[in-house]
């Protein structure tokens, strides 16, 4: 079998110009990059997640990560007789 070798001599060019920050300055957002036309508990939560990210340094958040936001802006729980699963979406 013969080595496959790239017509240059050059061998591998690395063309992205990249230098650690966004060049437009924005950064790359999980959810929508603007809260506004959020209702403002959602916006509370958006927010929240927004500052978690950046704090700890991270683009994507798992689902204990979002969790532990909730319960950082006093979420809980609620107990079985106060709400049932349809209650969310009224």
């Amino acid at each position: 079998m013969s080595d496959f070798r790239p017509a240059s001599d050059q061998g591998f060019v690395d063309r992205r110009n990249y230098d650690g920050a966004s060049q437009s300055g924005r950064e790359r957002r999980q959810f929508a990059n603007t809260h506004s036309d959020l209702a403002p508990e959602v916006r509370e939560v958006a927010t929240a997640i927004d500052e978690y990210k950046l704090v700890h340094r991270r683009r994507f958040i798992t689902y204990e990560e979002m969790l532990t936001v909730f319960k950082g802006l006093g979420y809980r729980k609620a107990q079985s007789d106060e709400a049932s699963p349809g209650d969310l979406h009224s």
